[in-house]
């Protein structure tokens, strides 16, 4: 068994060969490339408008860019596997032509859709699974020893709503992701993140009692990404829609990086960027 200390504190992440410190947090931006998406304004599927948003994110202070082309919200309809491809496959292409110092992250439980994707110039495959959903994909990550996202989660984004019942959730979830997080240097894999899953299979209240206990599991050793924007434990707490939450998801974002995050993943790039700059200039 592997141990958690073998790579305790690890701040670095090997993209493309390049050495990315992440003794500053970064900004992943987020790129919905799906028709369903519970924010409607980071839905984009023409080339050219995806590209613009790219780029804007990129000028915002992202050096992540995550590309899904399947809608994990709560009750979201099955895609197939072509039409997954369909949607994200020329869009890597592009950005990776067009803006080479962003790193590319490929939002997806398929393995198929993920090794495609790596082959078309993505950088990291971020499971909203950890491997559940399909079986081939740590196989795929012991053979491409690519750079990889595991989140928490249980069940499917179609009924994992039904299973939000947990003893401790902030315990289940650093079991969960600590034996991930074993299994994956098990195989070999040297990069990985973990994602506490903040609304997969959890309740606003069992959300905020992780991002109160976030520093429990950033103790696993690896970086840590939260991902927490103008979801509904937010906007619904405070009686709005998601396009009234970026007040709320800057505030649950600094509370985050109080706690150990070393990645926020985001729809509005440049307010995080500046959470994470006046954070350091308070606490550095």
């Amino acid at each position: 068994m592997v141990q958690d200390t073998a790579f305790s504190n690890k701040k670095t992440l090997n993209l493309r060969g390049d050495l990315v410190s992440l003794d500053t947090q970064k900004v992943m931006g987020i790129v919905n490339l799906t028709p369903d998406s519970f924010f409607e304004s980071s839905r984009a599927s023409v080339g050219t408008i995806v590209l613009k948003r790219a780029e804007k994110m990129l000028e915002n202070g992202a050096l992540f860019l995550d590309l899904g082309g399947y809608s994990s919200r709560p009750g979201a309809h099955d895609v197939s596997v072509d039409e997954e491809l369909r949607r994200v496959i020329e869009h890597i292409k592009n950005i990776r032509k067009e803006l080479p110092e962003l790193y590319i992250s490929i939002d997806t439980f398929r393995a198929k859709v993920a090794k495609e994707a790596l082959d078309n110039g993505a950088d990291i495959i971020n499971d909203i699974s950890a491997g559940d959903l399909d079986n081939e994909m740590f196989e795929l990550l012991r053979r491409t020893n690519a750079p990889y996202i595991a989140m928490h989660m249980r069940g499917t984004p179609q009924n994992m709503k039904e299973k939000t019942d947990y003893d401790d959730v902030t315990l289940e979830v650093h079991r969960r992701l600590k034996n991930k997080h074993s299994k994956l240097r098990s195989l070999g894999v040297k990069d990985v993140m973990l994602d506490p899953g903040f609304g997969f299979a959890k309740t606003a209240e069992q959300s905020y009692k992780l991002l109160k206990n976030l520093k429990f599991i950033k103790t696993i050793g690896t970086p840590l990404l939260v991902g927490i924007s103008r979801k509904s434990m937010i906007y619904k707490s405070l009686n709005l829609g998601p396009e009234d939450a970026l007040n709320g998801t800057s505030v649950l974002n600094t509370i985050a990086l109080h706690n150990g995050a070393d990645i926020l993943r985001v729809h509005d790039v440049k307010e995080a960027a500046e959470s994470i700059k006046l954070f350091n200039l308070t606490f550095s």
